[in-house]
């Protein structure tokens, strides 16, 4: 795949990365009400900022076109490479939402007076970066930030006493996905260099050069494996569920989860380098996705705590996705981007809300939920449209999403995929639905002396309706991000009916 850049007249990219590390570094030492004032600012201005990416890119751009370029070398191979296509506006646009809603929920949970706020900010720097890069090596080092990062986030202000365990449980796995991604992004830029002479982990560079037969192999199972644990498909998802359970209660996981930057690293970096290995090997991705839709919804089924449900859903649901991305569709691929940007909305907000649950309850417990409606009805239709949204329901960003991934799924692989991948959806449908109406509707059966019963805060009322106004907006009007994505995903898609035309293999009809 062929790239053109057009360089930016004037830094935004690099004004999207700088305001919240700048914002970041000084709420390492401001406190109260002026850390909550300069948080808020820090996250409007971000999302000024991505309004303002959105509204001068230019959508009618060819597949390749990559625009707001900049560029210097740091130091050796090691650059500041920075340009974004309509894929990457899209991602940013959540990712700015997302920080957000997070600075509202830190403002409701009253821990402005701590350095959360700080560390928030700095995440999601380190998110944007990785988002804007263009640089593979760069990509790499930035995640390990984000996930020390996330680390200390989680440790800090974790929702339970006991969570040490899953905490080593995230960094381990964690860490051997980051490896396995270093030394991806290592070997590809060694094979650049005995090709050309000189080491590079610039796409742009990348691009121009054929990766041998016998390395591809090895080189997607490094970047896949490293990048599925961050998405995380089965059977790599060993981190998530006593990750939710115990961990922090909202915004750690929305980080890690919301944005899908495991789905948005295959497609900006492996499947345009090295296709032939993404199209040899794509039956096995699919075949963990298969076994994931189905092993995470029946778990998901027998959970009694609502976090660990949640948990198991993402995996069920992020296998779906992976069957349309690894469709290798032009269609589904196009789906599976929209899909990975409703899931960000979705699960963000089912957490979210989840999360105040927990502050006016300190339980998630299904057992001893019940009756929240009663007192933040609110939270509670922003639950219900957050859950129906993931099962991809009329009027939510999921539906079209869905029908993309299903008709491109059984382009490619036939009805038996299509229908188990729907019939995973609706087993989802199920729990989420039984999981609403445990914490919200069923009378509860525990002790309620200590819940907070007063009428729904500002904060609350803030969270909920944005959660609701902008699933159902994105839902009902989604055409202008189908127009954002449909250039570059359906380049990358053409690569691949390209193969597909040579290899002889007709699609299913």
């Amino acid at each position: 795949m062929e790239y053109k850049e057009f360089v930016a007249t004037w830094p935004l990219l690099s004004l999207l990365q700088l305001v919240p590390l700048f914002a970041g570094l000084l709420l390492i030492r401001i406190r109260g009400k002026t850390a909550m004032i300069l948080a808020l600012v820090a996250s409007l201005l971000e999302m000024a900022l991505a309004l303002v990416l959105y509204l001068h890119f230019d959508s009618s751009q060819a597949a390749g076109v990559l625009q707001f370029s900049e560029q210097f070398r740091i130091w050796a191979a090691l650059q500041y490479h920075v340009a974004v296509d309509g894929m990457s506006v899209l991602f940013i646009l959540l990712a700015t939402l997302l920080g957000f809603l997070c600075v509202v929920f830190i403002l409701f949970r009253r821990l402005h007076a701590s350095s959360v706020l700080a560390v928030m900010m700095l995440v999601q720097a380190t998110l944007v970066s990785q988002l804007v890069t263009l640089d593979l090596l760069w990509f790499s080092l930035i995640s390990v930030l984000e996930m020390l990062l996330v680390a200390y986030l989680t440790k800090r202000w974790p929702a339970s006493d006991d969570v040490m365990p899953a905490l080593v449980r995230f960094l381990q796995f964690m860490s051997v996905g980051l490896l396995l991604l270093f030394a991806g992004s290592l070997l590809i830029g060694w094979n650049y260099a005995t090709i050309k002479g000189e080491w590079s982990f610039d796409l742009v560079k990348l691009a121009t050069i054929q990766v041998p037969e016998e390395m591809e192999g090895i080189l997607f199972f490094l970047l896949f494996y490293g990048l599925a644990i961050r998405i995380p498909l089965f059977p790599f998802h060993g981190w998530l569920p006593d990750f939710l359970r115990f961990g922090n209660v909202a915004i750690a996981p929305i980080y890690l989860l919301g944005l899908k930057l495991g789905v948005y690293g295959l497609l900006r970096f492996v499947f345009p380098l090295i296709p032939h290995a993404v199209w040899q090997w794509h039956y096995v991705a699919v075949s963990f996705a298969m076994v994931g839709v189905f092993y995470a919804a029946l778990l998901a089924l027998k959970q009694q705590n609502l976090r660990s449900l949640l948990g198991f859903a993402v995996v069920s649901h992020t296998s779906i996705l992976t069957i349309g991305l690894f469709s290798l569709d032009p269609l589904a691929l196009q789906g599976s981007v929209l899909l990975a940007v409703n899931f960000g909305l979705a699960i963000s907000g089912l957490l979210l809300m989840t999360g105040l649950v927990w502050q006016r309850t300190r339980t998630t417990s299904l057992n001893r939920l019940g009756g929240m409606f009663d007192y933040i009805p609110l939270v509670g239709i922003a639950f219900l449209i957050a859950g129906l949204a993931i099962v991809g329901m009329p009027g939510t960003p999921g539906f079209n999403a869905v029908h993309f991934v299903l008709e491109g799924a059984i382009q490619t692989f036939g009805a038996p995929v299509t229908i188990a991948a729907a019939i995973g959806n609706l087993i989802a449908a199920g729990f989420l639905l039984h999981a609403f109406q445990r914490a919200f509707l069923t009378k509860p059966t525990g002790d309620t002396r200590h819940w907070n019963t007063e009428p729904s805060q500002l904060t609350e009322k803030v969270l909920a309706g944005t959660v609701i106004i902008v699933i159902v907006v994105v839902g009902f009007y989604d055409v202008p991000w189908l127009t954002l994505i449909a250039e570059p995903v359906g380049g990358v898609g053409e690569l691949f009916n390209e193969l597909r035309a040579t290899s002889g293999i007709a699609n299913h009809d």
